[in-house]
């Protein structure tokens, strides 16, 4: 099959998270399987730079990245400009198969949409939990969908869900049972096959053996939790001295406030800020972790917990994650959104041996049996064989 995926961003903007991820993954596998995948995406990098690569090939993936009007609005707002797509979907739409749309409120999706409608091109949307108007831009997400995610929802020939509950997200915005499709993320488990050595991340951070560490890994964004987490902290530390929080991700425009939080909280000597670490070095974290945490105001179905199954590493999340209840109990804690309940999940990982190294192999053992990215794609496969205008 000729595919299309359209996303706002793409490898190697690890800087914009999961769905990055998971777009790439997800091609690269559809790739290996003999389809011919073709990405439109913009040039943006990160909140300053750009990709300079208009147009390249990578890992059997064509990329065709379009100039995008202003990173700095883009990273700010998360509205991606680029006109020049414009002409690429309207003169190539029609040598595809079917379309995969990445995200909800693109400028992107707009576009395709019209142009998958004029040409009935079959087209595919994925929310990745972007569904929900909660946190910041409230007003402007009901415009957009007053305008135009209403309407494209309803022209999609199916959907994606993550999980259940944004099943019913879905539903909630007029989507009917019949165009819904569970498929969760999945990882790639090849990148895991030769995991850094215990003790790589403390060496290189001046970290000794008996500190235990609380690893943070997402973006800086207030919607992830981090200052629930600072808060538990600051009461764990009078327990457990040898406590080290590390707080590893890019700023989303939280790291000023949570910064002075910390400092206002008296921890910042316990607290470590990295910055964002990825491949390798992001690996190491968390296999010297002690626990990974990600306690998140709203979050749909992270990639980032399952990376540190893969690795080994007991997981605590909120009970707003859409993957809470595959792990709570199983292969770590889903606790409320709550500072005391998070104190007390992180205060049994770390004092329990026997209840840490039981959620190590659980976690361990569950990603290879229900979340490897082969038994992912085949269900995708399926959805796209099967998909009709």
């Amino acid at each position: 099959m000729k595919i299309l995926q359209v996303i706002p961003y793409f490898v190697p903007a690890w800087y914009y998270g999961g769905p990055v991820s998971a777009a790439y993954n997800l091609s690269k596998e559809l790739s290996k399987r003999g389809h011919s995948i073709t990405v439109y995406t913009t040039d943006t990098l990160n909140s300053e730079d750009r990709i300079k690569e208009n147009e390249e090939t990578k890992d059997g993936i064509k990329i065709r990245r379009f100039k995008n009007w202003s990173n700095s609005i883009a990273s700010k707002h998360k509205i991606f400009l680029s006109p020049s797509m414009i002409s690429g979907i309207r003169n190539n739409l029609k040598e595809f198969d079917v379309v995969h749309m990445f995200e909800y409120r693109t400028i992107q999706n707009i576009i395709v949409h019209h142009y998958a409608k004029k040409y009935r091109i079959p087209y595919i949307l994925q929310a990745h939990g972007s569904l929900p108007r909660i946190m910041d831009k409230q007003k402007f997400k009901q415009i957009f969908d007053r305008l135009w995610g209403h309407r494209f929802l309803k022209d999609a020939s199916k959907v994606i869900a993550l999980t259940s509950a944004e099943v019913e997200q879905y539903k909630r915005m007029g989507v009917s049972d019949k165009k819904i499709e569970i498929i969760p993320n999945g990882i790639d488990l090849s990148e895991f096959e030769n995991l850094p050595k215990r003790g790589e991340f403390r060496k290189k951070y001046g970290l000794n053996s008996g500190q235990k560490i609380i690893l943070y890994l997402a973006r800086i964004h207030k919607i992830k939790g981090p200052d629930l987490l600072a808060r538990a902290f600051a009461g764990l530390i009078k327990e457990l001295a040898t406590a080290k929080l590390v707080i590893v991700g890019p700023d989303d425009g939280y790291l000023p406030s949570l910064k002075e939080l910390i400092k206002e909280l008296g921890i910042e000597e316990k607290v470590l800020f990295t910055g964002p670490l990825y491949g390798r070095e992001k690996l190491e974290a968390y296999v010297d972790a002690d626990v990974y945490i990600l306690p998140s105001v709203y979050e749909t179905f992270p990639i980032s917990v399952l990376e540190a199954f893969a690795c080994g590493t007991p997981v605590i999340v909120s009970n707003q994650c859409g993957i809470a209840d595959v792990i709570s109990s199983q292969a770590g804690y889903s606790v409320e959104y709550d500072k005391n309940q998070l104190h007390n999940a992180v205060v049994a990982i770390l004092t329990k041996v026997e209840l840490a190294d039981r959620f190590r192999k659980k976690g361990y053992k569950l990603v290879r049996e229900k979340f490897t990215l082969s038994r992912i794609i085949e269900q995708l496969e399926h959805l796209y064989l099967n998909v009709t205008v």
